[in-house]
């Protein structure tokens, strides 16, 4: 059998690069390279690197290829296989697929090859979604009240913290304070047999999210505490008790929501109002209660909260009548608050039992929505605020 000699590490480029990249970049001895078979100019042969090892890299006599003189910090480009791995390059982009209306269907009849986009109020809807689920750092309290009763305070502060719940994935809690047998958790839940005063009486020994559970029953995702249902015990709940329980809750909750009673001067009421970190002030689309809405703003002002009223939002609950200039109204609150928020009658709520979201009508669902993105636009994105 013949003898074969092994390929001289050195020439070996000269001899057979040309079999991986198309062509020989120089010629070895007594070989004559394509380029000169043609006339043309041969390629300058690439040199191997100082040392000769076998399967040492080649670099252009010209110095190193444009990409690793480039700046600091810019990624250099290369080979498909050196390049660093980046998943988003991966995935085709496509953009937000029309939910509802004639763009889905016509978006899936044709299988996504007519894609007419979302639709105004789609858009909305993701806007607002993306305002609920802002970034929230320590704990956020809401504080929502009025002068008057009946107009829905119970309701708002429910359905708030439903949505915020439904959308968040941290824990929110709604906190009865009520001291006249309130119904938050009736409104919920339909469970007040553990409640804030039994809280109160174990207060020492909370030590964990697993004793806090064992006081609040669950709407949903929405925990929930209830108020003492003695009217005469509920006397005995003091702004003192109120911050205690609120340091004990606070460890365990991002959002606190307060349903405070409709007596502004109560001293858990004044608890409520020193730790609140935002206001809803809930009133009605008619003389009485705009009227009772902005007397409840006169009163915080009078009072040395002035701060939370130019950051509260006000809650309209209700239609307005024919006689009534809802505009007017609007535009009132809208400048002495941070937000007006409107919630049309829905028949659901209407009947003052317990609150079923799914038989929200679809106006109100995106009118308690907005609530929630306006309130959550008040979170601190760092801790210290």
């Amino acid at each position: 059998m013949a003898r074969h000699d092994e390929p001289d590490p050195a020439t070996w480029w000269e001899r057979y690069g040309h079999r991986l990249h198309g062509e020989p970049t120089g010629s070895g001895e007594g070989e004559t390279t394509v380029a000169e078979h043609e006339g043309r100019e041969p390629r300058a042969a690439y040199p191997q690197r100082q040392g000769g090892e076998a399967g040492a890299w080649f670099t252009d006599p010209s110095g190193p290829p444009a990409a690793e003189r480039a700046e600091p910090g810019r990624r250099p480009s290369g080979p498909a296989h050196l390049r660093a791995f980046d998943p988003d390059s991966l995935v085709r982009a496509r953009g937000p697929v029309p939910d509802r209306g004639w763009r889905r269907i016509l978006h899936t009849a044709t299988l996504g090859r007519i894609d007419p986009g979302p639709s105004a109020a789609q858009l909305a809807a993701q806007d607002r979604l993306a305002r609920v689920r802002s970034h929230l750092a320590g704990t956020h309290r809401v504080a929502v009240t009025s002068l008057k009763g009946g107009v829905g305070k119970t309701t708002v502060t429910a359905c708030l913290g439903l949505a915020l719940a439904e959308h968040r994935g941290d824990r929110i809690l709604a906190l009865d304070a009520n001291p006249d047998a309130g119904t938050l958790a009736d409104r919920l839940t339909g469970q007040s047999d553990r409640t804030v005063r039994d809280l109160l009486d174990d207060l020492d020994a909370i030590d964990s999210w697993t004793a806090v559970s064992r006081y609040t029953s669950l709407a949903g995702r929405l925990q929930v505490l209830a108020s003492e249902q003695d009217p005469a015990a509920g006397e005995a709940f003091t702004r003192d008790e109120y911050l205690r329980a609120d340091e004990v809750l606070a460890r365990f909750f991002s959002v606190m929501i307060t349903d405070s009673g409709t007596g502004m001067v109560h001293s858990a009421m004044a608890g409520t109002l020193d730790v609140a970190d935002s206001l809803v002030v809930v009133g009605a689309p008619t003389v009485d209660g705009a009227g009772r809405a902005s007397k409840t703003l006169d009163w915080l002002v009078a009072h040395g909260r002035e701060r939370l009223v130019s950051d509260a939002v006000v809650v309209l609950v209700g239609r307005a009548g024919r006689e009534i200039d809802a505009p007017a109204l609007r535009e009132h609150f809208g400048g002495r608050c941070r937000a007006v928020v409107e919630v049309p009658h829905d028949p659901h709520l209407a009947t003052g039992g317990r609150i079923d979201p799914g038989r929200l009508r679809p106006a109100t669902r995106d009118a308690f929505l907005e609530l929630a993105a306006a309130v959550a636009e008040a979170f601190p994105a760092r801790v210290g605020r």
